[in-house]
Formats: structure tokens, sequence, C-alpha cells
């Protein structure tokens, strides 16, 4: 059973920027993510033995996608969150994700004792849960609804109160893996963020993003029924 230690509501899948009537993406899922200014150290040895020019590659820009997605500046990540195979000890079954709030990561278990380790960005402070969930669907540029609850205290909201459509605006991103719990949809999910800053840090409602290229080689290897596993921050 999801233990759930907030007290706001669990659907809350966005900020606005008080007064402004526009989303604060930096505050939740989104900000921009253009500039490859990482390449002009390509020639550069991450603190982690990862170069800037192997890491520049992972995290390229994706043209071919339905809304292009631009190149993660990685100027703003910092190397420990670059998408890496570690040593991982668990009882968990491959293919299980586990969700580490309390370090940023997410883990997809490879088996082996080893896992793909992804930096994150998860809940802040107040917003943080842990349990157990599992996929229950998964959708491709999703369309993002505000809950009546969030339109209620920020009426700011209300004008996507049918849904925003996929796109690079969107908070939800060109992925998503939407978190179920004994059939029901918990309204936590995890995206695709296209803001780099937010990777290690607390930022959403309860979800966890990672950078949209991470996300897109996580989606591609989960498929629905897979357990997900929230540890406590």
């Amino acid at each position: 059973m999801i233990k759930d230690n907030r007290n706001a509501d669990p659907g809350e899948m966005t900020s606005l920027r008080p007064g402004s009537g526009r989303l604060d993406r930096r505050a939740f899922l989104f900000g921009s993510a253009a500039g490859i200014g990482a390449l002009g150290l390509a020639g550069c040895v991450s603190t982690d033995g990862m170069s800037l020019a192997d890491a520049s590659k992972l995290y390229g820009p994706l043209p071919d996608e339905k809304f292009p997605i631009p190149a993660v500046d990685m100027s703003k990540v910092d190397p420990k969150f670059y998408r890496r195979v570690v040593a991982y000890d668990t009882k968990e079954a491959a293919g299980t994700i586990i969700v580490d709030p309390g370090n940023y990561y997410v883990y997809r278990i490879e088996g082996d004792g080893s896992a793909t380790r992804y930096g994150a960005n998860v809940g802040r402070d107040g917003f943080r849960w842990n349990g157990d969930a599992y996929v229950g669907r998964k959708s491709e540029w999703a369309t993002w609804t505000p809950p009546p609850e969030m339109i209620k205290r920020q009426p700011e909201a209300a004008k996507y109160a049918r849904g925003m459509p996929g796109g690079l605006d969107n908070p939800l991103g060109a992925r998503t893996l939407h978190l179920y719990q004994n059939g029901r949809y918990t309204l936590y999910t995890i995206y695709a963020s296209s803001d780099p800053e937010s990777i290690g840090s607390g930022v959403t409602s309860g979800c966890v993003g990672l950078l949209s290229q991470d996300m897109i080689h996580l989606y591609g290897r989960t498929p629905v029924k897979t357990k997900v596993v929230v540890l406590p921050a």
C-alpha cells in the first residue's frame, strides 16, 4: 500500500507562478532545455570519468520526435546524474523500477547485480511518498489535465481544465509512465523533464522526472505492469 506523507492533493501535477496566470515550469516540471553549450567542453573529462563528449552524445538532440527535442545543456547537470550502469544489490526482479528520492535516482534493475541508473527530480518537501505501485499505462506526448482540486486552489489553471495537448510546453513531456495501485490510477507519474536544472532537486508534487533522453530510454524498456518501488526519502 502506498504510504502518502503529504497533506496536499496527490494529483497536483504542476505549479503556477502566483498572479501570473502562467505555468511556472521551473517550479515543477518544465524549463528551457535549449542549448548545446556543453559541446564546447567536449575534450574535458567529468569528475566521475565520463567525458563531456560522451555525455553530449547521450543527451544530444532528438530531431525525429513528433516534437523535436533539443540537446541537453550538460553544463547544468551534475555529472553524478548522468545515465550509467551501476552495481545494485536487490531481490527485486529484472525490469523492476526503483525510485530513490533521497538521492535523486531512478534505477531499472538489469539482473546479475546491476541496474541502469538515471538522475531524477522528485517531490518537494511535504509532497514525497513511498510504497509499491506498477505501470498501469504508458503515454507518448500525453495530454496534461489539472485536477479539480488544483483548479480550485489556483484558478489560473482553469484554462487547461479540458487538457493541454502534448508538446514541448506540456509538463508531462515526451513520455509518461502512469503509476497504478490495485487497478486505480494514483495520479503519480514518471515523466520526461526538459529542465536540466531540476535534476537532483525536489520540485514536483510527488511525480518523478527524468531528462527527456533518459525517459525515452527507460520508457522503451518498460512494459505495462512493471513493478515500481518508491523508497522512503
